[in-house]
């Protein structure tokens, strides 16, 4: 069994292969984990991290093959990690993001992981921020995440990106549909896909006009509005200019501090849950609290050796 910290090493030195194993360890949470966080989350390269998310069925994975394509046509080696939606009975999921994306398959300078949610809400794998480290360490800049697309409440891909994309279409809904608070509040740039179908400016507009500081939508200055069609491969170079631009935006010190706490704090919380489920009182405590003896903060608070 290779060591994680000799992957670790052979990824930054452009193993692909071992690249993928270290991810595995990173996705299984080897007991070996410790060991190499701290050489892993300091070897990154300041890659830019990019966020794709929407309704399911908006194009996402057909968007980002295309924009991978401009990217590469540019020279640069692009990392995707895609998440898709686990079954609530098993904890598998049908990776079918890698399917879409085969026409990089042999790019050795594409690395596409699909990565099961296992259950976690807000779009994301627990462990798609290490994956991401991983990525970065390996070189890959720019790093695509894409969320699960299971609704409006994906904005936990805010906090892990530098730039956040919401992928919206023509045929989403009403206008109420649209204005609903949650992924257009934390958009960097919204993108309307299918612009090859009929709808798609008009939608484009009422956006525009919603997140205007007229609109009232949000307290901040509006996301740009671009129109694309994944199929046709229009507007991708725009869109791709559009996100570089960003960068500059997602470098300044106050969002770079703002990520760097959200990191901090994921830490944080995955110690704690690791600290609960180790203590020898954890099966102790769940048949307490299942048996309404006493309650989970309480319980919690014991399990992590903090006073009542």
């Amino acid at each position: 069994m290779t060591e994680p910290a000799a992957l670790l090493t052979a990824a930054i030195g452009g193993d692909r292969r071992a690249l993928s194993r270290l991810i595995t360890v990173l996705e299984n949470t080897d007991d070996r984990l410790p060991t190499i966080l701290a050489d892993l989350l300091t070897a990154g390269r300041g890659a830019h991290l990019v966020g794709v998310t929407g309704p399911p069925g908006g194009g996402k994975s057909t968007l980002i093959e295309t924009l991978t394509a401009e990217w590469r046509s540019a020279g640069r080696a692009v990392g995707v990690l895609a998440v898709d939606p686990s079954s609530p009975l098993t904890g598998g999921a049908i990776l079918g993001d890698r399917i879409r994306m085969m026409s990089h398959s042999a790019d050795t300078d594409v690395f596409i992981r699909s990565m099961a949610s296992r259950g976690v809400l807000g779009g994301l794998a627990a462990t798609t921020w290490l994956a991401a480290a991983a990525l970065d360490a390996a070189g890959f800049d720019p790093i695509v995440i894409e969320t699960v697309g299971a609704g409006q409440s994906e904005v936990e891909v805010a906090a892990l990106a530098d730039t956040t994309v919401v992928v919206e279409v023509p045929e989403r809904g009403d206008e109420v549909q649209a204005i609903k608070a949650g992924l257009l509040e934390v958009a960097d740039l919204v993108v309307v896909n299918k612009g090859d179908r009929p709808g798609a400016d008009r939608a484009a507009r009422q956006l525009r006009a919603l997140l205007s500081p007229a609109g009232g939508r949000i307290r901040r200055a509006a996301p740009p509005v671009l129109v694309t069609s994944a199929l046709e491969r229009t507007g991708i170079t725009e869109l791709v200019v559009a996100v570089d631009r960003h960068r500059a935006v997602a470098d300044q010190p106050e969002r770079v501090l703002k990520r760097a706490e959200g990191r901090i704090l994921r830490l944080v919380a995955d110690e704690a849950r690791a600290r609960a489920r180790a203590n020898p009182e954890w099966a102790t405590e769940a048949q307490a609290v299942a048996a309404s003896e006493t309650d989970p903060l309480s319980a919690a608070r014991r399990l992590l050796g903090l006073p009542s």
